[in-house]
């Protein structure tokens, strides 16, 4: 069995394997076997990987099955300790697994972990999808250490202590094998976004720690298969994002948490066209309301499951604050104004 195996999950993104897995191939396979899940790509990924990459291991899913289900499936068929889901956008640097695997050896109650995501085309910048570490609101929208909704922060060192947080991004995750597999890994249903903070949270809820370690540093283009203000992607995430909370939340929270982003999703509908014009975002969140009203009894059981399992009640990374008004009311827009004692979140 593999100490590490990097797993790159592949739906015809031929152009970007082209441009970043030679990279990470040559940067990474001194302690890790590579591996990439095709996701029955038409695009003549197949092909160049056969030709190109002899050495990467290959692994053919038979359809499109989504990030989520995508990984479920290729990760039954790798024996490794550690896994490392790795978005095909990602330029790694020398040496970037080093620090994830230290740490982890170091730390046996840690589950998964993160490194610091920069920019690919701002490189001194923090990269949006999960920057250094992500948390949610006491209503469940995501932020970051260096990225509050659409506020990137610069990388001036000010995120470089490792850091207990509530998820860690899909871009660029490592997690224990047993982690993944007993926590039930991703959730297919959700096929897209979200996924990762809801395994995330599972596990946090199981007792287990998710860590952002800076002292490895990768680079992110993001938005390569839905770029953002795409509206299937509004959709997914707001459709995802209140499955994550009917699932996660404990019972005293739930109700009135729920009727809080009916208020909140309806707002952001509204203002998506009245300010921006965005028929498309905001039909998509409509769309995402209705989807999660005819879905959601179907994770009942897995509702039941979480809360009869946990063992925390309220995660420490869940901010007990509303990140909407701290944002456009309290003009508080990166996560030090957000928690000035930010020793508290480190260790």
């Amino acid at each position: 069995m593999d100490k590490v195996a990097v797993v790159i999950l592949n739906w015809n993104g031929l152009k970007m394997l082209e441009k970043y897995l030679r990279t990470v191939v040559d940067l990474s396979a001194a302690q890790a076997k590579i591996y990439v899940a095709d996701n029955a790509s038409s695009d003549g990924s197949v092909a160049f990987l056969k030709e190109h990459f002899p050495e990467v291991g290959l692994i053919m899913l038979d359809r499109n099955w989504g990030f989520a289900e995508g990984y479920n499936k290729a990760l039954a068929q790798v024996e490794a300790e550690l896994f490392v889901l790795l978005n095909s956008d990602v330029e790694v640097t020398p040496q970037w697994l080093t620090p994830l695997i230290t740490f982890m050896d170091a730390h046996p109650e840690v589950a998964a972990c993160q490194p610091k995501l920069r920019a690919i085309n701002h490189k001194q910048a923090f990269e949006y999808a999960g920057a250094a570490g992500g948390f949610i609101d006491k209503w469940g929208y995501p932020f970051c250490r260096g990225r509050v909704f659409d506020d990137v922060e610069d990388d001036n060192g000010q995120y470089d202590t490792p850091t207990e947080v509530l998820w860690a991004t899909g871009a660029c995750l490592m997690i224990r094998a047993e982690a993944y597999r007993s926590c039930g890994g991703l959730d297919g249903r959700f096929f897209a976004h979200c996924e990762e903070i809801d395994m995330c949270w599972r596990i946090r809820l199981m007792g287990q720690k998710i860590y952002c370690i800076p002292d490895s540093c990768v680079y992110h283009l993001g938005g390569g298969t839905l770029p953002k203000g795409n509206p299937r992607k509004t959709f997914l995430n707001f459709r995802n994002n209140l499955t994550m909370l009917y699932k996660n939340l404990p019972d005293d929270e739930l109700h009135a948490v729920m009727r809080i982003r009916w208020c909140l999703d309806y707002l952001a509908a509204f203002q998506t066209l009245l300010l921006n014009r965005n028929w498309g975002d905001c039909k998509a969140i409509f769309q995402a309301r209705k989807a999660f009203r005819r879905w959601k009894h179907e994770f009942d059981a897995d509702r039941t499951s979480i809360q009869k399992n946990r063992k925390i009640k309220r995660v420490p990374e869940r901010a007990p604050f509303s990140i909407v008004w701290q944002y456009y009311f309290r003009k508080k827009k990166t996560f030090s104004l957000l928690f000035p004692d930010h020793q508290r979140h480190t260790s």
